[in-house]
């Protein structure tokens, strides 16, 4: 028994229905990739550098650094070479927590020697609260880690300040480098 059916006309037949399939499908299947892809875009806006500014003293040397340390950690600094008590002050930071500078990033408040990688886990988990604060200058910390002082690493903490001035630890540095 011969089959009746030309395999060419069936395939012209379905052509018609095959072309409607694919002027459908494709640009869904567009959209999935490039929604497979934007993760991967948003990853490389991440490595846009978040803007920082800061009031320093403009003599201060490990403020200098704080700046450095900040920059080589993917932050765009912006540097007013003035004193921070007034700024610090309008802020809302409590002079306690004072330290020898004072900076803004994301809405938040940061005070002193702060490491950047605390800068970053604040602004991704955006607590409502003023900022960040390490008092005084403990050596150790970012910008007073430099050759003057050689291995030694004081205890800190970095704090989380509210709004109403109290806090709580959000990161603790207290291990001593090892000799």
């Amino acid at each position: 028994m011969t089959n009746s059916r030309n395999p060419r006309s069936a395939s012209t037949a379905a052509h018609p229905a095959r072309r409607q399939w694919l002027t459908t499908a494709l640009p869904l299947l567009g959209a999935g990739v490039a929604v497979a892809l934007l993760p991967g875009l948003s990853r490389a806006a991440t490595n846009t550098p978040t803007p920082l500014e800061v009031w320093k003293d403009p003599n201060c040397g490990c403020c200098q650094d704080w700046v450095d340390h900040m920059q080589a950690n993917g932050f765009a600094v912006k540097v007013h070479a003035t004193g921070n008590n007034a700024v610090r002050a309008r802020l809302g930071v409590p002079q306690k927590l004072g330290s020898c500078h004072t900076a803004l990033v994301g809405g938040y408040v940061v005070e002193g020697h702060v490491p950047a990688s605390d800068v970053r886990a604040l602004l991704q988990q955006k607590p409502k609260a003023l900022g960040l604060a390490v008092p005084g200058m403990p050596v150790g910390s970012p910008g007073m880690d430099g050759p003057a002082y050689g291995d030694r690493r004081d205890p800190y903490d970095v704090l989380l300040v509210a709004r109403d001035g109290s806090t709580r630890v959000f990161k603790s540095y207290n291990k001593k480098a090892s000799t």
